[in-house]
């Protein structure tokens, strides 16, 4: 089997140095790049094309997670290794479509193992990365729950439309509404429309109409 190719990314030299030294231990490891910052990462990834890219956050000029909107939708795995969990750095390069997020304190074989699941399609995150992201899921507005279909239905129920009308509007039947309040009221954890209706209008939702 081919080794897996890794691009390390990092603006401290000496970070760069030990991360090659330890991982080019490794038999089914090679390093095909450093970079010193998210341009050159960039750059490097596209001239090396490498299987994983060890990517830090806070670089000068362009930072880890602009380099990593970039690179996501070229097909990279990016594996995020920082020192810092803010979640102001931790979700912004997690939506930018980074695969794995580590901190600098993991062990080497944990980054190792890290990368090979990487390869395989698999992130790892570690134990306080996945409390933030359980706790960003619990906390997001339950309407983010809804179908597109359901947030239209929600909208007009808002504006007070009764099953009929709101059908009307949307051309479809009495009963798919029906079904679609009921889905709505489970989802938000209300028990009748006029809950439903508040919830709305709390929120703003609105509806084409």
């Amino acid at each position: 089997m081919e080794p897996i190719k890794i691009l390390i990314a990092d603006d401290h030299h000496m970070v760069r140095a030990g991360l090659r030294t330890f991982l080019e231990l490794e038999d089914d490891f090679t390093i095909v790049a450093e970079a010193s910052d998210g341009k050159d990462a960039i750059e490097q990834a596209d001239l090396e094309k490498p299987d994983i890219i060890l990517m830090d956050l806070l670089m000068e000029g362009v930072n880890g997670i602009d380099a990593t909107k970039e690179l996501s939708p070229k097909g990279f795995k990016v594996i995020v290794l920082t020192s810092f969990l803010d979640d102001d750095m931790l979700f912004p390069v997690l939506d930018a479509g980074a695969f794995s997020y580590l901190l600098k304190t993991s062990s080497a074989d944990d980054i190792a193992e890290a990368i090979r699941r990487a390869y395989r399609g698999e992130p790892t995150f570690q134990g306080k990365v996945t409390q933030k992201m359980y706790q960003r899921f619990m906390d997001r507005p339950k309407h983010q729950l809804l179908t597109k279909r359901e947030l239209e239905v929600l909208a007009l129920i808002g504006k007070g439309k009764t099953n009929q009308e709101i059908g009307e509007t949307l051309f479809i039947g009495v009963k798919t509404v029906k079904t679609h309040v009921s889905h709505i009221l489970a989802k938000l954890e209300v028990s009748d429309r006029t809950q439903a209706a508040i919830y709305a209008n709390k929120h703003q939702l609105t509806a084409a109409e």
